[in-house]
Order: structure tokens, then C-alpha cells, then sequence
């Protein structure tokens, strides 16, 4: 049993909660409840670099399914809860390989949708465009560098899994990744108030990217002029705008609406 916080496997989790570039460097995230532990088992059990119990959460959980011949370290209550950032820690927390994706393979899918983000800072926001664009069939989430850390585990705990199901890219140049995809045929949609389309006009049903911007100042000049199509969001009364999660939500649905009545 690890008693101590001083223990180095205890202080490399902490260290990969705290620091995005730590993250990157070890090629690792954590995750910390038994639902999340229960989904990357169930979908990438290969993932799985370490699990942390505490001697409690075995007692109550350690029968169930997922732990069945797994391998663990069990820590104390007070070691847990220095590894963990939820203010009620469930008991067990794990460090997980990050995905890896073939991008170009998945570009090539002819009906593929995708979301690309510029900028997106909050991270409940991240995460609920990766559970909605699990939910809407999204081919696959496409970032720029400047987004939030989709590991951070604000983002990890608010994808309620779909961190484990939806490929996600951050990409160097974003600009050139849409005129990437424009060039494989793809449509790029943006969403802007600026826009001489509602969003259910759009048919959809080619490759297509939904291009959303940042929270505070919507999308860039510089993106805008690399869409092919401005689309707004119709609003009554007075609201400028809606919240950049709920904007992609009503896109990607309508996307799959049209999809699917094809």
C-alpha cells in the first residue's frame, strides 16, 4: 500500500493532472471515477498505463467486473485525495495512454463530418462538443493549438467517456488543415452571425466542416475567409449569440438529421 504523497508514482499523477506539457511529454492523461475506469476497459482496455485504489472503493467495488484481473496499487485516503482534483473523490484513479488516430484514413470517409474548433478555451465546453459529437455520429473533432488541453481534467470528467470514442486532432497550422479538407472535397460550414443561411438549409451530406469559434470573439477573420459558407443560428429577442457548445450541438445535429433522411 502507498501511504505517503511523497512517493514518486504519487507526485508523477499529481504532476499529470496539474501540467498539459507534462501530459504531452509521457503521452498520458488521468482519470479518476468508476465510470470513466469502467469506459476506457470496456473501449481501450490497452490504454490503461496504471490503476490507484483505495481500500475502501475495493471493499464496495472490487468484485465488479472491470477490476477482475487487473492489475492495481492500492494508496490511502489521503494519498487519494492528493491525486485527485473532484473535491469527492470515488476511490480510483487511473493514468491512461492518449489515442492515436489514422487521420488521413478517416479524412477519406466520403459522408465524414467534422468539427473544427478554433480557439475553444472552456473546458465544459469541450467536453460537451465531444459527447454531443459522439452522440451526432461526428467523424472526428479537429482543434487548434490554441484550444483548451483536451486532457485537462476538467475536459476528461465533462466527455463522460467520449474522450475515448471520438477522434481528436490538434493541428499545427488549422488554416491549412480546412483548405486540406476542402481540397478532399469537403464543404466548410462556419458558423457566424454574418451568415446569409440558417444552419438546417445546408444539406450535409457531403464531407462537411462545422467551424466554430472561440467563446469571447467567435471565429477569426483568417477562418472565416477559409469557409466556403456562412451559417447563423436563427435568435429571438435579444441574445447576440449562443454559447459555442450549444452552437456546435445544433449544427452537427441537424448534420445528422439530414444524414440520416437521406
Amino acid at each position: 500500500m502507498i501511504s505517503s504523497t511523497a512517493n514518486p508514482r504519487v507526485k508523477n499523477v499529481v504532476l499529470l493532472q496539474k501540467k498539459g506539457k507534462e501530459r504531452k511529454c509521457q503521452g498520458l492523461f488521468v482519470i479518476e471515477g468508476r465510470k470513466l475506469l469502467e469506459e476506457v476497459l470496456r473501449d481501450a482496455p490497452e490504454a490503461i498505463a496504471e490503476i490507484y485504489v483505495t481500500e475502501e472503493y475495493l471493499a464496495e467495488e472490487g468484485q465488479r467486473e472491470p477490476l477482475t484481473g487487473m492489475c492495481y496499487e492500492v494508496v490511502t485516503d489521503n494519498v487519494m485525495k492528493a491525486m485527485t482534483e473532484t473535491m469527492e473523490p470515488q476511490g480510483v484513479v487511473a493514468t491512461v495512454r492518449m489515442p492515436r488516430y489514422d487521420k488521413k484514413q478517416l479524412m477519406r470517409k466520403e459522408t465524414a463530418v467534422w468539427v473544427a474548433l478554433e480557439d475553444l478555451r472552456d473546458p465544459g465546453n469541450l467536453g460537451t462538443v465531444l459527447r454531443t459529437a459522439e452522440a451526432a455520429g461526428v467523424t472526428g473533432v479537429i482543434l487548434s493549438n490554441n484550444s483548451v488541453d483536451i486532457y485537462n481534467p476538467k475536459v476528461v470528467r465533462a466527455t463522460m467517456g467520449a474522450i475515448f470514442r471520438v477522434p481528436h486532432f490538434y493541428t499545427e497550422d488549422f488554416f491549412a488543415e480546412l483548405d486540406e479538407l476542402r481540397t478532399m472535397g469537403a464543404t466548410v460550414y462556419a458558423a457566424h452571425l454574418s451568415g446569409r443561411q440558417f444552419y438546417d438549409e445546408p444539406e450535409y451530406t457531403g464531407r462537411s466542416v462545422i467551424l466554430i469559434g472561440n467563446e469571447a470573439n467567435g471565429l477569426s477573420d483568417e477562418a472565416t475567409s477559409h469557409a466556403d459558407c456562412l451559417v447563423k443560428i436563427p435568435m429571438e429577442g435579444k441574445a447576440e449569440s449562443l454559447n459555442a457548445a450549444v452552437a456546435a450541438s445544433l449544427f452537427v445535429y441537424e448534420a445528422y438529421r439530414k444524414r440520416r433522411n437521406k
